[in-house]
C-alpha cells in the first residue's frame, strides 16, 4: 500500500478516535447521552497533544489486502472520495460531531460498509454514546474483523470490514454504557452507508 501523503497524515493524526470515557454523574441513562460539557471534555482527550507522534509507532494489523474483496489501492481511489479513501483505506479519522450517523438514530435498517457494501450494523445496535463519532454496541456475525493497534504509543482495538479490510475505527469495552455489551464500536460515519431496505439482516 502506498504511503499517505503529509497533509493526509496531519489530518488523520490531528483527530483520533480513541476515547475512553468514564461516565459523568449527570449521565442520562434514558436517552443514553452525556451533557454537553462532558462530551466536549471527551473530544479534548480525543486529541493527542503531539499530533506527529502517530508516525513513531507500528500497527500489528493484518494486511489490508488480505481479505475476500481484494483491490489495488488505485482501484479504491477510483471507487472512493477522497474523504473516503483517507478514512478507509489509510486509516484516518474524521472530526468529532461532524458526521452523517453521528446523531443519525433510526429503527430499522442496517448501516453498511462503504466501501464494499458488506452489512455491518444493524440500526438496533446503534445507540447515543457522546462520544461524537456514531456507536454500536454490536455488529452482525462475523462482519468486523479486530485487529491491535499500536499506534500513538498506546494499545486499541481497530475494527475493520471483513469483506474488505476497510478501517472503520476502534472498539472500547467496559466503559460503563448500559448496554447488553458494554462495547463501544466507534465508528467513522464516512466509513459507512446506511441501507434502510436492508431489514433485519442476519
Amino acid at each position: 500500500m502506498r504511503p499517505p501523503s503529509l497533509p493526509t497524515l496531519i489530518r488523520s493524526l490531528t483527530f483520533s478516535n480513541f476515547t475512553r470515557p468514564i461516565l459523568h454523574p449527570t449521565f442520562n441513562y434514558k436517552t443514553l447521552q452525556a451533557p454537553l460539557a462532558y462530551r466536549n471534555t471527551t473530544l479534548l482527550r480525543s486529541m493527542p497533544t503531539i499530533p506527529f507522534i502517530g508516525s513513531l509507532f507500528s500497527s500489528s494489523a493484518k494486511d489490508m489486502t488480505d481479505y475476500p474483496i481484494k483491490k489495488s489501492e488505485d482501484e479504491w481511489q477510483a471507487v472512493l472520495s477522497p474523504e473516503q479513501f483517507r478514512v478507509i483505506r489509510e486509516k484516518g479519522t474524521e472530526a468529532p460531531y461532524t458526521g452523517e450517523y453521528d446523531k443519525h438514530m433510526p429503527s430499522e435498517g442496517v448501516y453498511e460498509c462503504a466501501a464494499c457494501k458488506a452489512p455491518l450494523y444493524k440500526a438496533t445496535h446503534k445507540f447515543k454514546s457522546g462520544c461524537g463519532w456514531p456507536a454500536y454496541f454490536d455488529s452482525l456475525p462475523g462482519a468486523v474483523t479486530r485487529h491491535t493497534d499500536r499506534t500513538f504509543g498506546m494499545e486499541r482495538t481497530e475494527i475493520v470490514c471483513s469483506n474488505c479490510g476497510g478501517h472503520l475505527g476502534h472498539v472500547f469495552k467496559g466503559e460503563g454504557y448500559p448496554t447488553p455489551t458494554d462495547e463501544r464500536h466507534c465508528v467513522n460515519s464516512v466509513s459507512l452507508k446506511f441501507s434502510k431496505d436492508g431489514g433485519e439482516a442476519k
